[in-house]
């Protein structure tokens, strides 16, 4: 299975980065690879009450890979970690299948508090660097979430979310599902804040023109009449 496991993630590797020219580069040069499959050691060992053991376990893997994943968290198949460096996944964090992070996203905590503390992340859900997911929040199957967004609040399934606080762009991933370089949305989906910004300027150009015609002199013959 451990073999499987491994075969699979190389494979996964190598269809989502163009980059990567050969399974054995993405096997000796990948360290989001190695970090997932240390995972699966720290795991194993946590689940036996192994608590010391599989923080070092951990430790270590941070150490080496810069990517900083919790023994208890939960892990689907086929993550994909890019880049990598400054990954944070807490204890309570549960990541699907076919999941996408990049470099410095962070699936932590709003608040000190015991219990569940940190994101559920769905299915093929792709994570933008330097995101920021925070608290017992659910990321729904096949989201989006944009290069630094800071999310607080629930993402919707098939929902591209952008911003601080991040907030839902105007239109939804299509059922097809193809993949977004770094969560971002393609070019005709806007960013709300930006369409706001959008809107409050044609009002004001509106209001400008509305307010040189009421202005304006009137004409020489209206006057002489």
């Amino acid at each position: 299975m451990a073999f499987m496991s491994l075969r699979e993630l190389v494979r996964t590797y190598r269809e989502r980065d163009p980059a990567a020219r050969s399974s054995i580069e993405v096997l000796l040069c990948y360290p989001g690879l190695h970090a997932v499959l240390w995972h699966q050691l720290s795991h194993f060992m946590w689940n036996r009450r192994l608590y010391l053991l599989a923080r070092f376990s951990s430790h270590l893997a941070r150490f080496f890979t810069g990517i900083e994943i919790h023994p208890a968290a939960r892990l689907g198949r086929r993550l994909v970690i890019d880049h990598g460096m400054g990954v944070v996944i807490g204890e309570t964090a549960e990541v699907g299948d076919d999941c996408y992070f990049y470099h410095q996203v962070t699936l932590g905590v709003a608040r000190t508090a015991s219990g569940k503390r940190h994101p559920t992340v769905g299915n093929n859900v792709i994570i933008g660097a330097g995101a920021k997911v925070l608290g017992p929040i659910t990321v729904g199957d096949n989201a989006r979430i944009g290069s630094n967004a800071v999310v607080l609040d629930p993402v919707p399934a098939d929902t591209t979310v952008v911003g601080i606080p991040a907030r839902a762009v105007d239109r939804k991933v299509p059922r097809k599902v193809e993949f977004d370089p770094y969560g971002m949305p393609c070019e005709e989906m806007l960013d709300p804040l930006l369409r706001d910004i959008e809107d409050l300027r044609a009002e004001l150009a509106e209001l400008e023109t509305r307010i040189a015609g009421a202005t304006a002199p009137e004409p020489r013959e209206a006057r002489t009449s």
